[in-house]
């Protein structure tokens, strides 16, 4: 079967352990982003099988229809809007997901606060240059962190920084109100409440339609000037440019970023990355060995289950 790994940006996949269950099969693997449907068909030409790489590639009708022997597609993790489930059904392609791993977005996230917090980007160029000790940090333990969204990364998150001494405040969706509860994190009186009292906010929320810029500029306005906005799950959260403007004003105070509208982010800088007050990391939070190995091990059982199937 000839198969073809979208998007690994770093050419790692074929030096997972795993990528020897593909031994046997033609396997091309993609390393630079093709935005053109006509460019990237063109490097896909008589493929029956796609491997995902998350969200990196949209994947609908007209490029479905350059590609008329793909018969398979499997996504590592969820199918997101990227990926037009009804016209790869109309055409008879299955699809097949990915179960993910949150630990690693969790480990992520939780270095984000830290560094931030800390000013560590700021020290270690600080030390580069000649400089000793510019900043004063401020430790997690005893400060507020509010969680927007408690699901898998946002509980273990919420469960790890209660073990080191910081106060949980959750919003989100009743279930995860009802979940802060019942684990003795404190539910948000109200949104307002949530982002006025913040010291550090993670957005951990699952993009959906529904929640496609829910934090808004009003939101944000509401933090304090010394608090750090974090976000680890994706940019479309964030109402358009809210957060770039928020931070030019001081309200928040500083963020953590590590997902954007557009990504990869190359040659045409992200505004956020001219922000003094604004650490940007290239989509980390998911990028770790063990999550790769988890996501493609999983990927190239699906494509062995449906090749002897056939």
């Amino acid at each position: 079967m000839k198969i073809a790994v979208l998007d690994d940006y770093q050419d790692c996949v074929r030096h997972l352990s795993c990528f020897q269950k593909m031994k046997g099969h033609e396997v091309l693997v993609l390393n630079r982003h093709h935005d053109d449907p006509h460019e990237l068909a063109a490097q896909l030409q008589g493929v029956q099988a796609l491997i995902l790489i998350r969200e990196r590639t949209r994947v609908d009708g007209p490029l479905l229809d350059l590609l008329p022997q793909l018969q398979l597609i499997v996504q590592t993790g969820k199918a997101g809007r990227h990926l037009d489930l009804a016209a790869c059904s109309s055409r008879g392609i299955l699809v097949r997901e990915t179960e993910g791993d949150s630990i690693a977005t969790m480990e992520f996230t939780l270095l984000m606060i830290l560094a931030s917090l800390r000013h560590f980007a700021r020290e270690v160029d600080n030390m580069a240059r000649g400089r000793w000790q510019r900043t004063l940090g401020r430790q997690l333990h005893g400060r507020t962190l509010a969680i927007l969204g408690l699901g898998r990364i946002g509980e273990r998150l919420a469960q790890v920084a209660h073990g080191m001494g910081a106060h949980v405040l959750v919003w989100g969706r009743q279930n995860s109100m009802d979940k802060a509860c019942e684990q003795g994190w404190e539910p948000a009186k109200s949104r307002e409440d949530f982002f006025e009292r913040a010291d550090v906010l993670c957005i951990t929320l699952r993009l959906s339609p529904q929640t496609q810029g829910h934090v808004t500029a009003t939101d944000l306005s509401r933090m304090k000037p010394d608090a750090i906005l974090v976000n680890t799950a994706r940019a479309e959260l964030i109402e358009p440019h809210a957060l770039h403007q928020a931070l030019l004003r001081g309200r928040p105070g500083f963020a953590a970023v590590d997902v954007y509208e557009n990504e990869p982010v190359m040659e045409k800088r992200h505004p956020l990355q001219d922000l003094p007050n604004c650490l940007c990391t290239p989509h980390l939070g998911f990028v770790e060995l063990d999550h790769y190995e988890h996501y493609f091990s999983q990927a190239f059982d699906h494509i062995l289950g449906f090749v002897g199937a056939s």
